[in-house]
């Protein structure tokens, strides 16, 4: 199971500008990216940037850096340059590992890469986890998925799905219990896809929820998910996210 990690790293954020460089634990957040990438079974980890800044920092502790084009409107079409760039082989399994994800364990990077192997005629792997918590469900920034009975995803949202039409509607507790699956924004691909997709044209419920995954569904590519093995740790989108990171990892 060869496989090649690419991480995408912007500087630009809405939310928290300058992301990738946020001191945690005393080094850069996207150091920690890193090295938890470089703890997993890749051949190859590489920081794709379009930002002079990230490409010092990330050269400074040793990191292999593609600067790519700046205009590039998803992580995905930034991999995808990378992958023409390095001129990877299409049957090549390239990981992208999220740029604001210091805490993610290598081992949901190993199964993200074992799943697509096993799975030859999906475009891409991905992972989900349960959703135990209400607040969760009701949360936008917590993406949700429904799966066919073979791990493949039907369709995403920042909505609650599925709807329990006979709780929502009648003002009812939950069930102990919910059927509901949080997306890990963890994702596999062949390079063969990522040249595909560099070519698909974005599509209106893409940009409704601004998840670009949906773009790849609305022209007829396949996603398999499969349950992470362990708990995925905790991205940072925002700044009670950086608090929490900072926490986990000692700061």
């Amino acid at each position: 199971m060869a496989f090649k990690i690419i991480i995408p790293a912007r500087y630009a954020s809405s939310r928290l500008p300058g992301k990738p460089l946020l001191d945690i634990a005393g080094k850069p957040m996207i150091q920690h990216v890193y090295e938890r990438a470089k703890e997993s079974k890749a051949t190859e980890v590489i920081i794709a940037t379009d930002d002079e800044r990230i490409e010092q920092v990330a050269k400074a502790f040793g990191a292999q850096v593609c600067m790519t084009k700046a205009e590039h409107p998803s992580g995905t079409d930034r991999l995808a340059e990378v992958a023409s760039l390095y001129h990877f082989d299409d049957d090549d399994i390239i990981i992208n590992v999220q740029g604001d994800e210091p805490c993610l364990p290598a081992q949901l990077i190993n199964q993200v890469a074992d799943d697509l192997t096993q799975h030859p005629e999906a475009d891409i792997a991905t992972l989900y986890s349960p959703i135990e918590q209400e607040e969760q469900l009701f949360d936008p920034n917590v993406v949700k998925v429904v799966t066919d009975h073979k791990g493949y995803a039907l369709t995403f949202s920042r909505a609650p799905m599925p709807w329990l039409r006979d709780y929502f509607q009648q003002d009812k507790a939950l069930p102990s219990t919910l059927p509901h699956k949080r997306h890990v924004g963890l994702y596999g691909y062949r390079a063969n896809f990522l040249k595909q997709y560099a070519q698909l044209t974005p599509c209106d419920i893409e940009q409704a929820e601004s998840l670009e995954q949906l773009r790849a569904l609305y022209h007829g590519k396949k996603i398999h998910l499969t349950k992470a093995e362990i708990n995925p740790g905790h991205g940072v989108d925002t700044a009670e996210d950086l608090t929490l990171a900072r926490a986990l990892l000692g700061q």
